[in-house]
């Protein structure tokens, strides 16, 4: 799994923005200290497509001061402008930043915090992330930690790494385009309307992530299709932890990366929010049958062969849809209370990341496109009649 994910930095922010002290970075980089050695991959160094030298290289810790207040960020909470609160751009490669983790700690004019935090996708999946989080916030309270032995190593086992995946050049690359990205902020009560509107006989209870997904993709395609003139196939791609559903023992709590996806393809010229939906659950459900007893290698690299050739066909629109919601971000409590925000300014083509909002019923969408799509999607009346575009955050 690890081999196929492309040398990417995973961002993940959080901010506290009640007036603390500096003294907590020393808290913080000391935990960090000792959480790293129950996550030791994460000091090391990618070497090679597979694997990790655990040589105790370390994680770099960074403090800088904001000048502003922390109301000026969350006033305006601008993706673009987030960016600039990590240690290291998205896009960037273990040659350039020199750790597979790094962490910045932003002290603002109020006093306020925001830490924040970039992990290669190499190691680490959105499960492992979390866990990552959680468990050092606890050892940032002096609580012990309980992880299970070998949590790195058991993946390894079960799936060790192919010399056939070994190529030099990645198997799954994102492209680099003129894109623009934007939060939308679905609030529970819009949410509800939008499972009734969604709900058919083919799906009568709807998931909160299968009608925003939905209504995201659907709303992309008009876009794609208004600029290009024509009616486009499209496919929309669903990451999906594999840790309860592989059918393999002791792999629940696994670390690294143990996901795959399953593909909804439509073909249809005028697309509504119910068929969508439906291909969805049909895509989810057979994707369960497919794969109830995990992915070997192999069927791993003949999907990954598989989707390249589909995505290379003229004229066919491919995005990628990623949750992270239910994920326990916003219990990441060092000592000085839970944030009160939680971003992952994540910019890829064509990709949208969902996440829960801060009071745990509502839903915030990054959404990634073309910048001639976005001007098309950011004004599309349906999508604004379920979502707000970048409201300021309520804390």
């Amino acid at each position: 799994m690890d081999q196929l994910v492309p040398e990417v930095y995973v961002p993940l922010l959080l901010f506290y923005p009640n007036p603390t002290t500096h003294e907590k970075s020393s808290i913080l980089k000391t935990s960090l200290s000792e959480t790293l050695t129950h996550f030791y991959p994460l000091a090391g160094k990618f070497q090679y497509n597979d694997s990790i030298c655990c040589d105790d290289h370390g994680a770099a810790f960074v403090e800088a001061r904001v000048n502003c207040r922390v109301s000026k960020i969350l006033e305006n909470p601008d993706a673009e402008m987030l960016k600039h609160l990590f240690p290291a751009a998205f896009e960037s490669t273990q040659a350039l930043t020199g750790h597979l983790l790094l962490v910045q700690v932003n002290f603002f004019e109020c006093g306020g915090m925001a830490i924040a935090i970039n992990i290669s996708h190499k190691v680490a999946d959105a499960f492992t992330l979390s866990t990552f989080t959680k468990i050092w916030a606890r050892v940032a309270q002096g609580h012990p930690v309980l992880l299970p032995a070998d949590s790195f190593g058991a993946l390894t086992y079960l799936y060790p790494p192919q010399d056939f995946l070994n190529a030099s050049k990645p198997l799954a690359e994102y492209t680099q385009e003129q894109c623009m990205i934007r939060r939308f902020v679905f609030d529970a009560s819009r949410i509800a309307a939008l499972q009734f509107k969604a709900a058919s006989a083919s799906v009568t209870n709807p998931t909160r992530i299968e009608v925003v997904s939905a209504l995201i993709w659907k709303c992309a395609m008009e876009a794609s299709r208004s600029n290009s003139g024509s009616i486009r196939p499209s496919v929309c791609s669903q990451p999906v932890n594999m840790r309860k559903r592989s059918g393999k023992p002791f792999v629940e709590n696994v670390l690294g990366n143990f996901v795959w996806f399953f593909k909804a393809i439509t073909v249809e010229g005028e697309v509504d929010l119910q068929s969508l939906v439906a291909t969805f659950r049909k895509c989810m459900e057979d994707f369960k049958v497919n794969y109830r007893n995990g992915v070997s290698a192999e069927q791993a690299y003949q999907t990954i062969k598989e989707s390249a050739k589909l995505l290379e066909k003229e004229g066919m629109d491919s995005y990628t849809c990623t949750s992270w919601c239910r994920f326990p971000f916003y219990e990441t409590n060092f000592g000085w209370g839970k944030p009160s925000w939680v971003s992952t300014p994540y910019a890829l083509k064509n990709k949208f990341y969902l996440m829960d909002a801060n009071d745990g019923n509502g839903i915030e969408a990054y959404v990634t496109l073309l910048e001639e799509d976005m001007a098309i999607f950011g004004s599309n009346q349906e999508l604004l009649a379920y979502a707000s575009l970048n409201p300021s955050v309520v804390y």
